[in-house]
């Protein structure tokens, strides 16, 4: 069986952050979610994570789904892959993919064909390799005709070994026994007193095994992030990368402003994706929508031809032709069904909107299922909590709701029935019903000047 280690016990000081670099965020996502996500979606379920620096925050971040190991002190990758000894042990028969948990931008299908060169060609070691057309400051590889002999260091390099433009990701498939065996040898006889990973590769070659090069097509494999800037890049980078990919795909972006893509999101042809708009989680988008300006979708799903325009939706599911917006929030748990209307300065939660409901502006509805065809006026309130619990409303097909209604719930309005002005409805309504539920008007003649009468003084 293969496995993987994750290195992620780097604090990243120059980040200016109390955390684990690996947890910075790449387009709303940590970036050691990235490399899990790249295992995972690469067949890899077997993960230990290598936690140092806060490793509290890993633990919490995990939350027991990943096997973890602690390097109390950071002497090196090498000394970092020693603490996952145990893990490795475990199956000594499979490979071990060595990752960096700061190096977002390993994927899956790298990962597939390097193991997949790896096992064929008998490698004890297959460094994962990318070629940049400007390779400065990153390790070059040397070839041989049969394999690779070493990896040399920037500062090691001599002007001709400097040219080479294939370089290493820092991540390596090895076979399970020769890393246990080679991590033995490592010393810490060098200038920085650390066990260097790089290292196993004069071990296996010395006891005559075979090291190789896969050469990976994605040349971002590389790239990590040592401050805020590079971290910024990385940002700037994957979502370019994203949109890109949409943009093959018959997605529409007249400008790209503000505008965020998370990695999982889905979207149809033909739609258009307006300036300032955030997509993230497993948000799927259908085809020929509109989405924005300034809209934040998050684990939600959107079906054909909807418009959003300024909103905010959460955890919920919006069907076809809807129309949402501007200024409406869709908070988690709701459902709007096709043709439905949801105007200005409107809030929908966990609740369901029915097919060609129109709920035009200032209004609430929480914890409420309401039918098809139902018209809200301006103001409408379902009363959804009492200080202790919280309880449903039901609007059924076609009702007429008046304006600055409050619906005290649990309270149910037949098919067909209306709701007059400024009512508070504290009973069901039958069908076909109008119900007016005000306070009795009391008039008191000359109040208003003996209450404005100090004001007015003053």
């Amino acid at each position: 069986m293969d496995n993987a280690v994750i290195l992620a016990g780097g604090q990243g000081k120059r980040m200016k952050a109390d955390m684990p670099k690996p947890l910075f965020k790449v387009l709303g996502e940590p970036m050691l979610e990235w490399v899990i996500g790249a295992c995972e979606g690469a067949g890899i379920s077997d993960l230990c994570i290598v936690k140092g620096y806060r490793a509290e925050m890993i633990d919490e971040y995990l939350d027991g789904r990943y096997e973890t190991v602690l390097q109390a002190e950071r002497l090196g990758t090498g000394h970092a892959v020693m603490q996952a000894v145990p893990f490795l042990k475990k199956n000594t028969d499979g490979n071990t993919l060595i990752l960096c948990g700061d190096a977002p931008f390993i994927d899956s299908e790298t990962i597939k064909k390097s193991l997949e060169q790896h096992k064929a060609n008998g490698n004890a070691v297959t460094v994962i390799t990318s070629e940049l057309d400007e390779p400065k400051g990153y390790g070059r590889i040397i070839r041989t005709a049969d394999g690779i002999s070493s990896i040399v260091e920037e500062k090691d390099a001599t002007p001709e070994q400097k040219k080479i433009k294939e370089i290493n990701s820092g991540a390596y498939w090895f076979r399970t026994a020769d890393l246990i065996e080679s991590l033995g040898h490592l010393t810490t006889d060098n200038s920085q007193g650390e066990y260097y990973l790089t290292d196993t590769i004069y071990v296996l070659l010395e006891q005559g095994k075979r090291a190789d090069a896969f050469r990976s097509e994605n040349p971002n494999v590389v790239l990590g992030a040592n401050d805020r800037k590079g971290l910024l890049m990385l940002n700037k980078t994957a979502r370019e990368d994203i949109i890109s990919r949409h943009l093959e795909n018959g997605v529409e972006f007249t400008c790209t402003d503000g505008i965020t893509i998370g990695r999982d999101v889905v979207i149809g042809a033909g739609t258009q994706i307006l300036s300032g708009t955030v997509l993230s989680g497993k948000t799927v988008i259908g085809s020929d929508c509109v989405i924005g300006p300034d809209c934040i979708i998050e684990n939600s799903s959107v079906g054909n031809g909807t418009k959003l325009n300024y909103v905010q939706c959460y955890d919920s599911k919006i069907e076809n032709n809807v129309k949402i917006g501007p200024f409406v929030q869709v908070r988690p748990g709701s459902h709007i069904l096709d043709g439905a209307k949801i105007g200005d300065f409107v809030e929908i939660k966990n609740s369901t909107i029915g097919e060609c409901t129109a709920v035009a502006h200032l209004t609430y509805v929480g914890d409420s299922d309401v039918g098809g065809c139902v018209n809200f006026g301006c103001g409408v309130v379902t009363v959804n909590y009492d200080g202790e619990k919280k309880s449903r409303c039901t609007i059924e097909d076609n009702a007429f709701i008046g304006c600055n209604t409050n619906l005290v719930a649990p309270v149910k309005i037949g098919k067909g029935a209306y709701t007059a002005a400024g009512s508070t409805v504290t009973k069901d309504v039958p069908a076909d019903a109008l119900v007016i539920e005000r306070g009795e008007a009391r008039i008191i003649e000359g109040y208003a000047p003996r209450k404005l009468k100090n004001r007015k003084k003053k």
